[in-house]
């Protein structure tokens, strides 16, 4: 048995190998240590010849999920060797295979899945200028596929990793060139929350296999039939990620038959960071889904609808026509509320087709399962006599895309049980009436039951012992039972079989064939019952595609009444959404901070902005007083707009926003070696090469990592370069705690200054949560820090301080008792470096310098200093 173990292990040795044996799942040696170690489990030994022992550790099969989750959680595969004879039956050693490779992207059980994500893999190509992707969910049978060619490598790594955070994979196949790729390894493993994982090369040397390959697994449709004409190394990833399903022992790969392509320009640019930033799908600090825009909105009812509603946050569309058809069927369910009420009513009850389907296609779903398809399948006709009211396109087209499927609903209920077992080893899972054969084999099974019963009355009379019982083990088979007191009264015929410490087992020849018979019958029943329970799960794969069509649709639509339930609670109102290139709002609103906010309304602000005077916004004013909010609630009132969903303002118009690309917060990457200066420019950076002209750019306070002259002149330098049309031209949010770049208002066009109006008294000061026109006139830092609880000694000082600043003159550090008084400072003399210094400065003209010059100039000045 152990050479079997070695053998099994040695064609997968990356893998923990789950080793079957009996009623358990037993690992040894490396394998048994680490299962141990990382599990805690009890690390025993067994013999493996030559006085060896190998270390071993084992777990229950019937409960084996649990355990195999946790190690996927851990990052480790797990490898299932199953016994494939019967041992009873078997002529020696049993023979065991590998039946399945369970990886983090492999899971279909739905008790190691999240109902509202997707569970992706990811297969990526890499040549110069071009990226090959394949996406695909094996849990739901989601296919997506695309090849992006841009000749820039920056550009590049920016579309694959905008995919990659808007699929967030489980796992990540890498080409031997893309493992290569230095930026997009580190952006897998330090961003992408997927374990990266380089393929075999041989995968990727022959392109007219690859194509063959892909062109059988999809249907027998041709490469233009699947839109993979002239898209090379997209057909290469999807043969990756066919190579990498039928490696893990992945059958039923049919289930993936629909690819959909992942189009350049159908989708707004979200980066993972602009994801995090916004808050879309987890709050920053906790990563937990309250406090979310996903939380706000999902009031979906299944689980289909719930991973399609992150699926449309994180992917706003960029077609008007689309987002008008969406927005067409929210208005007419706000508008009609018993028509909501009776829809949502309706999707409540519908099990998990996508996944559940899958596990039928797989092999691997039980009866309570197919149970559950028939039972979501039962209110489909309910749901389509509701929908023939509907006038909105997107609404009829969704009706006809839901087929009734009448006849595998009454199939099921024709051949399942009520209440099925979870096993079908059980028994008792097809209904009576259903399969003519079983039924005779059942009542001979139940007869003989019958005929042991009257068996154990006669002996009782015959033998005159009145506590004479039959019995049943599964090492023993029957038996009849007879206690101390009257063994000495068994009849010669009785063969005794087990000593008991109260009694004695004995079998009779009567009772022998008696058992023959009942346990023929119970063996061939349960033989029929799993012929029967195939037979019908068969029959339900055949429907798979008019079921994953009606699951799609229900999809849709549970996020569609979503939508217009939030939409009405929350007094949202229906955007016009146009390729103006306008941002304006009437009483915008934070959709999440709005929600959040029990005790007090929130402060509605008016938004403003277009290509030409409006486009970009310079915000001042004190910490906390509501300038991130602010921003942040534009950004996602683009998104919401652009998802089809209405908005929290009183009236909007939303030009189509191509990208939204975000600089908030300020956090040190220790562990990357990025300091918080570092990383903030490294993200400034990739902002300035991805934004274009459609895009939406948030600014919170950049350049505060370094020294106050050096962040105010990267930030005007930043903010110059976004206002440039023949560079970016975006429309621009900056938020600033340097009102010397309100000055910029007055001498670039299109940029204006804004304000959170403050109220103070005395000391004391209000935020009103207003944005107003116009710069600040204080930063009210020290007012900010008394909110804050800073001691007043603290406060005192910062004032002393403050004035020292505001006069001029640079503060000294308060004198001890007994020091001398500090020295006067020196004069400057007409040969010193800082008068040099001051007669450079006054010869300069600022207003003629581009940003590069400033920053030469500077660096000019600090030399002459030193």
């Amino acid at each position: 048995m152990m050479k079997q173990y070695m053998e099994t292990k040695e064609k997968y040795p990356g893998e923990i190998l789950f080793f079957r044996l009996g009623d358990f799942y037993e690992m040894f040696f490396d394998d048994a240590e680490r299962v141990s170690r990382e599990l805690d489990l009890v690390l025993t030994k067994r013999a493996c010849g030559n006085g060896d022992f190998a270390p071993m550790c084992g777990v229950p099969f019937h409960s084996a999920e649990g355990y195999i989750a946790r190690l996927l959680e851990k990052g480790y595969k797990v490898a299932i060797c199953e016994q494939m004879e019967d041992p009873k039956a078997a002529k020696g050693i049993v023979k065991r295979d590998i039946v399945r490779v369970v990886t983090p992207g492999t899971v279909v059980e739905s008790s190691m899945l999240d109902e509202s994500r997707n569970n992706y893999i990811c297969s990526l190509v890499y040549r110069p200028g071009a990226v090959g992707i394949a996406m695909g969910d094996v849990s739901t049978g989601q296919l997506y596929a695309a090849q992006l060619n841009l000749p820039h490598k920056a550009q590049l790594l920016g579309a694959v990793t905008n995919r990659l955070g808007r699929y967030a994979p489980r796992e990540i196949l890498l080409d031997p060139e893309a493992a290569a790729w230095e930026e997009l390894t580190r952006f897998i493993r330090e961003r992408s929350g997927g374990a990266g994982e380089k393929a075999p090369p041989a995968l990727y040397e022959n392109q007219e296999r690859a194509e063959k390959a892909v062109v059988s697994l999809l249907g027998n449709r041709t490469l233009p039939e699947l839109g993979l004409t002239g898209r090379p190394l997209a057909v290469l990833a999807l043969f990756a990620f066919f190579s990498y399903l039928e490696h893990n022992k992945m059958s039923g790969r049919e289930r993936m038959n629909r690819l959909e392509l992942m189009e350049d320009g159908a989708f707004m640019a979200l980066s993972l960071m602009d994801q995090r930033n916004l808050e879309l799908t987890e709050t920053m600090r906790g990563k937990e889904r309250r406090g979310s825009l996903l939380w706000v909105l999902d009031k979906t009812k299944t689980a289909m609808g719930k991973r399609l509603i992150r699926q449309w946050v994180t992917q706003p569309l960029l077609s008007p026509a689309q987002i008008t058809l969406r927005q067409n069927a929210v208005e007419e369910l706000v508008q009609n509320p018993p028509f909501l009420d009776d829809l949502t009513e309706k999707l409540g009850g519908i099990h998990d087709l996508e996944r559940i389907m899958t596990r039928v296609v797989y092999g691997s779903a039980n009866a309570r399962e197919l149970k559950a398809v028939g039972e979501a399948l039962k209110r489909l006709p309910g749901i389509k006599a509701v929908l023939k009211e509907a006038q909105a396109t997107l609404l009829q087209t969704l009706d006809r895309e839901i087929d009734p499927l009448e006849d595998v609903p009454a199939l099921l209920d024709k051949a399942l049980v009520d209440e099925p077992p979870l096993s079908i080893r059980d028994g008792g899972t097809i209904r009576p009436g259903f399969e003519p054969e079983l039924d005779e084999v059942r009542r001979d099974r139940d007869g003989g039951r019958e005929l042991l019963a009257a068996l154990e009355a006669r002996e009782r009379e015959r033998t005159g012992i009145p506590k004479l019982k039959t019995g049943y083990n599964r090492v023993f088979g029957y038996y009849i039972e007879v206690s101390n007191s009257y063994k000495n009264m068994a009849p010669a015929d009785y063969i005794r079989k087990q000593t008991l410490s109260n009694g004695e087992r004995y079998v009779t020849q009567e009772l022998k064939e008696l058992e023959a018979r009942i346990l023929g019958a119970q063996d061939r029943a349960l033989e029929l019952e799993s012929r029967a329970f195939e037979y019908l799960r068969r029959y339900l794969a055949r429907a798979l595609p008019y079921i994953q069509a009606a699951a799609g649709a229900i999809a849709v639509l549970d996020v569609l009444c979503s939508f217009a339930a939030v939409s009405a609670a929350r007094d949202y109102t229906r955007p016009t959404v146009n390729l103006s290139g306008k941002i304006y709002l009437k009483d915008s609103r934070h959709p999440v901070v709005e929600a959040l906010l029990r005790d007090r309304p929130f402060v509605p602000n008016d938004v403003d902005m277009d290509m030409g005077d409006n486009r970009v916004q310079i915000l001042t004013g004190p910490n906390m007083a509501g300038k991130s909010t602010y921003m942040r609630q534009i950004a996602i009132t683009a998104i919401l707009a652009q998802i089809g969903c209405f908005v929290p303002a009183s009236k909007a118009e939303i030009g189509i926003v191509d990208g939204i690309y975000t600089r908030v917060g300020a956090s040190d990457d220790l562990s990357a070696g990025q300091s918080t200066f570092m990383l903030e420019m490294a993200e400034v950076a990739q902002i300035l090469k991805s934004a274009g002209k459609n895009s939406l750019v948030v600014f919170d306070e950049i350049g505060r990592g370094t020294s106050t002259f050096d962040g105010m002149s990267i930030a005007r330098a930043v903010l110059e370069y976004v206002h440039d049309t023949k560079q970016v031209g975006a429309k621009t949010l900056f938020a600033t705690h340097y009102h010397e770049l309100t000055a910029m208002a007055d001498e670039l066009p299109g940029v204006k200054n804004f304000n959170v109006a403050v109220k103070k008294r005395g000391d004391d000061i209000t935020f009103l949560r207003r944005i107003i026109p116009g710069g600040a006139d204080d930063s009210f830092g020290i007012e900010v820090a008394k909110l804050a609880g800073v001691p007043d000694k603290v406060l005192g000082r910062a004032k002393e301080v403050l004035a020292q600043l505001e006069k001029g003159s640079l503060p000294q550090a308060g004198r001890q008792p007994g020091l001398p008084p500090k020295e006067e400072p020196v004069q400057l003399t007409m040969d010193s470096p800082e008068s040099q210094v001051i007669t450079r400065l006054q010869a300069i003209d600022v207003n003629a310098l581009t940003p590069i010059e400033c920053m030469n100039i500077l660096f000019e000045l600090r030399k002459m200093l030193r």
